[in-house]
């Protein structure tokens, strides 16, 4: 938000992110209960987002616009050099925003909402919990 914008590489991607409640949740529900045994669950939210529509959900929260600026993946590792975090964590957040481009963080399955009995917080929902400054 200091800087104005929310900088990545990720474009149009979408990410079913889900909250850490929500994970608990499912945890929870297959460590207490059984026929889990041997399955692998894709756990993510129901409502994927991309990253223009979270800068708008947060521009929403924060009161202010704070627009997404999709850069190609070389701008956006320089644009992260130059705020001085370490070449690992830039290379990290680059990787994650192809990640998100190429669809690899959104999912449809819907393993999180079967093993939680209900459907996942949304996003906004999230950012209004959220303590403002």
């Amino acid at each position: 938000m200091a800087q104005g914008a929310f900088p990545g590489s990720a474009g149009a991607g979408r990410i079913a992110a889900a909250s850490r409640a929500d994970y608990a949740a499912a945890a929870t529900a297959v460590l207490t209960t059984d026929g889990h045994q041997g399955e692998t669950y894709e756990l993510a939210g129901d409502e994927s987002f991309s990253m223009a529509e979270l800068a708008a959900a947060v521009s929403a929260w924060a009161g202010k616009p704070i627009p997404y600026k999709d850069l190609p993946p070389a701008d956006y590792r320089q644009a992260l050099m130059q705020i001085d975090l370490p070449e690992a964590i830039v290379d990290f957040l680059v990787a994650t925003d192809r990640a998100i481009a190429r669809g690899d963080l959104d999912s449809d399955r819907g393993d999180l909402h079967t093993l939680i009995g209900h459907e996942t917080q949304r996003l906004t929902d999230l950012l209004a919990a959220l303590p403002r400054a």
